[in-house]
């Protein structure tokens, strides 16, 4: 009796670790595709190009508040 319950322990034991690291594997494959497709948003929402396009202009019209300011001061 003891060999069967130490045997259907050991085959219970074992088809857990293989649940476990069956899921694990989905997991971590979803993990990648998730970050994969975060990776691939980042790149198509805003270029450098178009970055460096914003803040140059954002950086113009600081230029001109800061000169108007200087004005008013004067």
């Amino acid at each position: 009796m003891t060999e069967i319950g130490v045997t259907v322990a050991l085959a219970l034991f074992t088809a857990l670790g293989a649940a476990t690291r069956q899921l694990h594997s989905k997991i971590d494959s979803l993990d990648r595709r998730v970050d994969h497709h975060e990776l691939r948003v980042a790149e198509s929402y805003l270029s450098k190009a178009d970055f460096t396009s914003a803040l140059d202009r954002m950086e113009n019209h600081m230029v001109r508040i800061e000169n108007k300011l200087d004005k008013l001061s004067s």
